[in-house]
């Protein structure tokens, strides 16, 4: 029997359709979803169009941490509806001077071996803690809301043997520039970067947290 990668056995556990070949679509069970309010109005309004009494998820979260300059009614408007939206819905709602969302999600509901799909392209960050994250269009974190499954292509796994220690002056951040130096900003299109190695050791949570965050840039699926 072929073994399996993480990345591979968080999928296995949450197919619904499709197999695990690079390329071919699948099908996902999500677990948890997040939203912030630069995109989080437009979920919300999908959501509420399915008629929907109350999110079919694990745990849904909306965050305000993006629009919060108040020059006109507009930002406040947003916010109020995604307050009363979270309400009605059964999502939780984390107000602006709250945190950024990835690092809040990560510390208030993050679970190893879940699954999370975010309207915001970081959500990657999650995957600091073992979680398959990705980030999505607002219809598509909508109908996960809704308990339906998310499809994409089934992502090529590269691993990442991480090595020593960092030394002083040196960043989680080099790490990923580094990464980037080697793939470019589109060297990660369909691939996860999977890391791994005794390097992991020495690593704090945010310093994996930024790790995975920024895997985006690279155009990671996660």
């Amino acid at each position: 029997m072929t073994r399996l990668n993480v990345t591979q056995k968080l999928i296995d556990a949450h197919l619904l359709s499709g197999r695990l070949v690079p390329g071919e679509e699948i099908g996902l069970a999500i677990d948890q979803t997040l939203t912030q309010d630069a995109t989080g109005t437009l979920v919300m309004l999908e959501f509420e169009a399915m008629q929907l009494d109350r999110v079919r998820t694990e745990l849904s979260a909306q965050y305000v941490d993006h629009n919060l300059i108040q020059e006109d009614f507009k930002n406040p408007d947003d916010h109020l509806f995604l307050q009363s939206a979270c309400r009605k819905f059964g999502v939780w709602f984390s107000p602006a001077g709250n945190g950024v969302s990835h690092p809040v999600h990560q510390e208030r509901f993050g679970i190893p071996g879940k699954t999370l799909v975010g309207s915001d392209s970081h959500t990657p960050a999650a995957g600091a803690l073992g979680m398959f994250a990705t980030g999505a269009g607002g219809l598509e974190v909508a109908l996960a809301m809704a308990g339906k499954p998310l499809y994409l292509k089934m992502p090529q796994v590269v691993g990442v043997e991480l090595t020593g220690e960092l030394p002083d002056w040196v960043s989680a951040k080099d790490v990923v520039l580094e990464m980037l130096r080697r793939f470019d900003v589109k060297g990660g299109v369909g691939k996860v970067f999977e890391y791994y190695g005794p390097g992991l050791d020495s690593l704090s949570a945010m310093d994996r947290h930024v790790i995975a965050n920024m895997g985006t840039e690279m155009g990671a699926t996660t």
